[in-house]
């Protein structure tokens, strides 16, 4: 490694884990029982995460993204510091695998994290802890990356890879696919409630101000999933898709 990479290393163990944290007897907050995809369209660039669990308001933890940056989902006892710090890394150069690997790298709690990471050049990788909950795996493929934890089984993630490769339509479409296809193969074996779905690309926010094209959350439903779908078709009905 060379000698700028320790140096951002170390910026990495600074931020992931401050002194205050290792030092006061905090009690952690429950497991993140998610699956999730991060993945890129290369037709038009855009990024993005789509993720279901059983826990409240997903969204607000697990999905991270910019624009011709790239796209992360951190999950199982989640590093909310893995978003921000893996996004700038990547702005850096650093390739979705040099991204996984310094984070994980300086997390003392990275047996019990699980992590997805997507590169502006539709490069993927993820990391699952040893620590995470049965059954906790991943997969890679072209364009995307699909992870989860305490699933039934790892027909789950399988499933998620078969069907986005498969979908037809635009980012978000495919990845609420994949979402399904995870859902119907058993998904998240204590159940579901939440869910969420982050589209960026560049300009492409509202009026043109930000990135954010589609960013979409149901924090409380029994059937998240498909009420994620209905509220993209109300999005879209009122911002529809832009000529590519």
């Amino acid at each position: 490694m060379k000698a700028k990479d320790w140096g951002i290393a170390a910026c990495c163990l600074l931020f992931v884990f401050p002194a205050s944290y290792a030092e006061k007897n905090i009690t952690p907050d429950p497991p993140m029982a998610t699956f999730s995809i991060v993945a890129r369209d290369p037709a038009t660039s855009e990024l993005g995460v789509a993720v279901q669990s059983k826990f409240v308001a997903v969204g607000s933890v697990v999905p991270w993204a910019k624009a011709e940056v790239g796209a992360i989902a951190t999950q199982s006892w989640a590093n909310t510091r893995y978003g921000p710090i893996g996004l700038e890394l990547l702005a850096q150069g650093k390739s979705a695998a040099e991204t996984v690997k310094l984070l994980t790298e300086a997390d003392r709690r990275r047996d019990r994290r699980q992590v997805g990471v997507i590169g502006a050049d539709g490069n993927a990788s993820s990391f699952t802890g040893k620590g995470c909950m049965d059954w906790a795996g991943h997969q890679t493929g072209k364009h995307y990356a699909v992870q989860g934890n305490i699933l039934t089984g790892p027909e789950v993630v399988k499933a998620m890879a078969k069907a986005f490769e498969e979908a037809e339509g635009d980012l978000a479409h495919r990845m609420i696919e994949s979402l399904r296809a995870g859902q119907k193969a058993g998904g998240d074996k204590r159940g579901r409630q939440s869910a969420a779905l982050l589209v960026v690309r560049k300009g492409w926010g509202y009026s043109g101000f930000n990135d954010r094209y589609r960013d979409l959350r149901v924090e409380d439903h029994p059937q998240p999933i498909e009420e994620l779908a209905r509220v993209l078709a109300v999005h879209e009905k009122v911002f529809p898709p832009r000529k590519r």
